[in-house]
């Protein structure tokens, strides 16, 4: 039994290793100028150093590959997000611009991989059904703690939750786009304080409501 375990574990070991490789070279693909439209299996297979049906071992198609993608990217941002919260160690304002500015990055790290997405969502369903499906799933986290903020008496109980969470995650998330896509990089800092001070102030902590705290 001992052996059999350890060779399943060989194996997925590789395979992770390998959709990695391969993962990694779509992104330096795109950052050598080519479209993700552009992109053929053949070139992705060719630069991972692996032939066309060991691609389709692992991956069914080009889409496939985005949609995993996304995942990972989105995976890295809502773990960014998920850990700000309004009160406590790093919450508060400061820590709300300092949570979108850490976003803003990551994403500007993967800048073409972002891009990608943007193009095969305009015409895949698939690819913007799931991106959008990660949106809702930081909006539903989000959901949870302006309820609790609204427990504790620190948001005003006419804030609606869900739809204020929507706002936030969606529009958040468009701005984001915007800056990373074609804004400067040492105006990161600036468009994250303005987009936590529209929210801190209109959701968390809104003027004549519950003071800052």
């Amino acid at each position: 039994m001992a052996s059999t375990t350890r060779r399943r574990s060989g194996a997925a070991d590789r395979r992770a290793a390998l959709e990695k490789r391969i993962l990694a070279v779509i992104e330096e693909l795109l950052r050598d100028g080519v479209t993700y439209t552009e992109l053929s299996v053949e070139q992705i297979a060719q630069a991972a150093g692996i032939s066309r049906s060991t691609f389709y071992l692992y991956f069914r198609d080009k889409v496939d590959v985005l949609l995993r993608l996304s995942g990972s990217l989105k995976s890295e941002s809502h773990a960014i997000a998920s850990s700000w919260r309004p009160c406590g160690p790093g919450g508060g304002l400061d820590g709300l611009a300092r949570t979108y500015e850490l976003i803003m990055r990551h994403y500007r790290e993967h800048a073409t991989l972002l891009s990608a997405i943007n193009e095969v969502a305009a015409y895949d369903p698939a690819v913007r059904e799931t991106w959008t499906a990660d949106q809702d799933r930081y909006a539903e986290h989000l959901v949870t703690v302006l309820k609790e903020e609204q427990r504790e008496g620190r948001t005003p109980e006419d804030v609606d939750p869900r739809l204020a969470a929507t706002v936030i995650v969606h529009g958040g998330a468009q701005v984001i786009a915007q800056q990373v896509s074609g804004g400067d990089t040492g105006d990161d800092a600036a468009v994250a304080r303005e987009l936590a001070t529209g929210y801190w102030y209109g959701v968390y902590r809104r003027p004549g409501g519950p003071a800052a705290g």
